[in-house]
């Protein structure tokens, strides 16, 4: 029997078979690569350089802005051209750091051999400043600062890392063939953060929809102590940190609390992958492997892009966009953001795939009025009334949207995807969360 969590879920049809499989390959450079200033939760990075600096790939570009913030470096070499806003994918200015790409060349610190390296010497707190100074943000669709999660409150203290190898969205497997490619180094990542958070025990949870990267992971994990390998149950939202948790030790995270309560410490392949290139190789966080991939593209697959590459140019790598296609999302079709604007929204540590979608996908049946199923729900996992909380926002009921835990909600979409009478659940939950959000930090401040 299969481990999953206990509440809610749906089964979305995985998709995943277009760039299943499908090595990775290096995505070409740029001729300028465009560097937001915000890629992370957090205070946006603070640029250090000047226009007409010369930069290398690694170089430091903009500091953190803060505690909770991330570095930003730069995945090229060449000559800082203008410091500047750019549109993002949904159409709007963002603070950017624009560079002309003029070669190839590294910063000598980085090793680039491909050579496996095991051992490390650092003390924890030394670990996680290596992680802090790479910029490595949560790369399972969160981008929190990793730092940050490795450096427990007061109080709190870490029994367990939970590795998040689920991979649940639709269409997306590029972690999937990370694993099966570089799982070697994500075991040392993950070595590495077994000891700066001092615990003794790993779970690697992996959907059972994978099953190669089980039996891989298994072999390699099998040779290092403490380390387990977990088969989860093929269900969305598995991937949830959450959910995760739920399913490989069992515990669940109390309502506005946050997951070291439970003892656990989660982090995502990818993130594990960086963080052995950051300890072990001194390679800060300058790309990540996404999935490009719909029903209709012509080079649908798992790619290496280096962030600042334009959107528009992965398009063209990839064989141009289909003439049926509806939408672009940046991310998966559960939880990403469907985008306005590729011609120049660059790649990002936010960005972990682009889906091209038909257009006869695309489509939005128009809304029915609720006829009580109660399917949201049966399919919310954090056990919320998707129905009341939609309710409750068109009729600007933020006092009462609280007290029905709206903060709770993870934005999954579950409850929209089940819904028979089509309703846009999820649009009027994501306003109430913002303006309850917004309350609950008034208050906050009034306190201090």
């Amino acid at each position: 029997m299969k481990n999953t969590f206990c509440i809610g879920g749906v089964h979305p049809h995985d998709n995943k078979s277009y760039s299943a499989h499908k090595a990775i390959v290096e995505a070409p450079l740029p001729k300028q690569a465009v560097f937001l200033l915000s890629q992370h939760i957090g205070a946006p990075a603070q640029p250090v350089v000047a226009v007409g600096d010369k930069v290398k790939v690694g170089s430091l570009l903009a500091k953190a802005g803060g505690f909770v913030s991330a570095p930003v470096h730069s995945s090229v070499s060449g000559t800082v051209a203008k410091i500047d806003t750019v549109l993002d994918g949904q159409g709007q200015p963002a603070p950017a750091i624009y560079v002309d790409v003029e070669g190839d060349e590294w910063l000598p610190e980085i090793n680039r051999s491909q050579t496996l390296v095991h051992e490390c010497t650092l003390e924890p707190k030394q670990i996680i400043q290596k992680i802090q100074d790479a910029g490595i943000v949560g790369l399972g669709g969160a981008c929190f600062p990793t730092h940050v999660k490795l450096m427990p409150p007061p109080g709190k203290k870490a029994e367990v890392l939970i590795v998040n190898g689920v991979e649940c969205e639709p269409y997306l497997t590029n972690d999937h063939q990370l694993m099966l490619e570089h799982g070697e180094e994500i075991i040392v990542g993950i070595r590495l953060v077994m000891k700066a958070l001092n615990v003794t025990r790993a779970i690697i949870g992996i959907e059972a929809n994978k099953p190669d990267a089980i039996r891989h992971m298994r072999n390699l994990a099998a040779k290092v102590l403490g380390i387990e390998v977990r088969a989860l149950k093929v269900k969305y939202p598995q991937g949830g940190e959450k959910q995760l948790i739920d399913a490989c030790i069992g515990r669940q995270v109390p309502s506005g609390a946050l997951p070291i309560e439970t003892g656990a410490v989660v982090d995502n392949i990818a993130t594990l992958y960086a963080i052995y290139e950051a300890v072990q190789k001194n390679k800060p966080l300058i790309s990540r492997v996404m999935t490009i991939t719909g029903k209709h593209v012509t080079k649908p697959g798992n790619y290496l892009v280096r962030f600042g590459t334009p959107a528009s140019q992965l398009v063209e790598m990839v064989g141009g966009m289909p003439a049926d296609t509806g939408e672009v999302i940046a991310g998966g079709p559960m939880m990403g953001r469907s985008m306005s604007n590729i011609d120049t929204m660059p790649a990002n540590k936010r960005m972990s795939a682009l889906l091209f979608m038909p257009q006869s996908e695309c489509y939005r049946p128009q809304p029915s009025p609720c006829i009580r199923c109660a399917k949201c729900v049966d399919a919310c996992p954090m056990g919320l009334e998707p129905y009341l909380l939609s309710r409750l926002a068109k009729g600007e009921e933020w006092e009462e949207m609280e007290a029905h835990r709206v903060m709770d909600c993870i934005d999954c979409g579950s409850c929209v995807f089940t819904c028979p009478a089509h309703r846009p659940l999820l649009d009027g939950i994501r306003a109430g969360k913002a303006k309850v959000g917004a309350m609950i930090r008034e208050r906050q401040a009034a306190k201090q």
